[in-house]
């Protein structure tokens, strides 16, 4: 995964590559569940939030970082990339030892079974956009503008998910995201 760059189409100050974005989406996952729990009276577990967020982009190990903009392009295109995308969870799933397939695979395509479930699975891919929104932000602040838009795309949709948890979290923690370490208080 620390290969695999992604913003491919973009010019990066940074590079990011799939490892790094995954260990953020992994913190990050973790951090939304804590909001929703002692802010919001859910209940949620951290720990899965956090290992999902690890694993969420695995496939790309295969597929590559296709850019957003491609894969989203035309139903079509999306649904033959959701396709290669299952394909190559499978593929990784069957790359295992035969008795830790069972171990993984509720990790690497992971099944809502509940409502809780459901909400987690929202939470890790809130964790995804916000990792992007942040990544945004560091090129921002590095004097790339090339990342504006794409800023404002992901916090459209982190907004319009409507979890109590990432509003919280736009609020009250992006901000900083936006300051040099040495105004941080």
């Amino acid at each position: 995964m620390k290969y695999i760059n992604r913003w491919g189409l973009m010019r990066n100050t940074t590079p990011e590559n799939l490892s790094v974005h995954s260990y953020d989406t992994a913190v990050l996952a973790h951090a939304l569940c804590e909001l929703a729990n002692v802010r919001f009276g859910a209940h949620l577990d951290p720990g899965r939030a956090a290992l999902l967020g690890l694993y969420h982009d695995t496939s790309e190990i295969f597929t590559g970082d296709l850019p957003t903009p491609v894969k989203y392009f035309s139903p079509g295109i999306r649904g033959a990339y959701r396709q290669v995308e299952d394909d190559s969870r499978r593929r990784l799933i069957d790359l295992l030892p035969e008795d830790l397939r069972p171990r993984y695979a509720g990790l690497l395509d992971p099944s809502p079974a509940n409502e809780e479930d459901k909400h987690l699975l929202r939470v890790v891919k809130a964790a995804d956009k916000l990792s992007a929104l942040i990544k945004c932000i560091e090129e921002e602040k590095a004097g790339n503008r090339e990342f504006q838009s794409a800023a404002a795309a992901q916090e459209r949709y982190l907004r319009a998910m409507g979890l109590p948890e990432v509003d919280c979290f736009l609020a009250e923690f992006l901000p900083a995201y936006r300051l040099p370490l040495d105004e941080l208080k």
